[in-house]
């Protein structure tokens, strides 16, 4: 390939080309998308990519974009084809001037690459736990080997309060559901092998997102590293109790107030409410 550390600069990127791997920077002005400038960087390795193209772009700009391999990025696989086209991390735009630079970088990737059809395993490296992010019904945490929902009471359902807060260890997946929360219905959803209820706002295995809520450049990574985990599956699920903070009595104290009016609206049976209850007192 061409000199190790040539660099390809293009709108919200720059390209960095080793003899393994292509390293991609992201801005993070205001003008670039919020995905782009949240992943911050990602190094690719040449065995990632099946292809390269290069396209006329709008406006006086040429696309240059690499072509993953199937399985072998977690984001793409998790994103499942709902990315926006500007949120594309593959892709970098140029302007016009650049693209004979550019057909010569794109001749040289091709020569390279060895491997178009699917990968057997991720080769790309996930978002970094620790991650979470919000919900519109729940705030949702992993920490490399258990993912945390714990629910709002402003929005979740009364069928997710009576479950309670869920703990999830990677052990127990078997896959990751991400809808986008720019399309109807958007929510995350973990698979554990078994058929999900039909609305995800009723799954105490998943969450949904809202205006404001499970943004994609925040929910995405989180899936993604998620689904990565549980391919792996390299580390242990299961947090010990003693591990777990202590709640706020002052948020204990609000959870209780919450259940009580569920209570009173006939949501939740005398046991149901007794139990729960004791459950959060329990957690101070």
């Amino acid at each position: 390939m061409s000199r190790m550390g040539d660099v390809l600069a293009g709108f919200h990127a720059a390209w960095e080309f080793e003899s393994d791997s292509v390293l991609i920077r992201y801005e993070r002005g205001m003008r670039t998308p919020r995905l782009l400038a949240a992943l911050g960087e990602r190094r690719i390795p040449l065995a990632a990519l099946a292809g390269v193209t290069l396209e006329p772009g709008r406006r006086g700009t040429v696309v240059l974009r690499a072509e993953p391999r199937p399985g072998a990025d977690p984001l793409i696989e998790a994103a499942a084809g709902q990315l926006e086209e500007t949120s594309d991390p593959y892709r970098l735009v140029l302007p016009a001037e650049r693209e004979v630079l550019a057909e010569y970088y794109a001749d040289e990737l091709r020569a390279r690459l060895d491997a178009p059809g699917p990968a057997e395993r991720f080769l790309v490296a996930a978002p970094r736990a620790p991650l979470s992010f919000k919900a519109y019904d729940a705030k949702a945490s992993f920490d490399g080997r258990t993912v945390r929902f714990r629910w709002s009471w402003t929005g979740a359902s009364s069928a997710k309060w009576k479950a309670g807060d869920q703990s999830f260890p990677v052990a127990g997946l078997s896959g990751v559901e991400w809808r986008s929360p720019e399309a109807f219905e958007g929510h995350l959803r973990l698979l554990r092998g078994t058929e999900p209820p039909a609305q995800a706002d009723q799954d105490p295995a998943a969450v949904v997102f809202g205006l404001g809520y499970g943004a994609v450049h925040e929910s995405l990574p989180f899936a993604a590293a998620v689904l990565e985990a549980v391919r792996s599956r390299g580390t242990p699920a299961v947090v010990p109790a003693a591990a777990v903070p202590r709640r706020d009595p002052a948020d204990v104290a609000e959870r209780i107030r919450h259940l009580g009016e569920l209570h009173r609206a006939g949501l939740v049976t005398d046991e149901e409410f007794s139990v729960k209850k004791a459950e959060l007192l329990a957690e101070l």
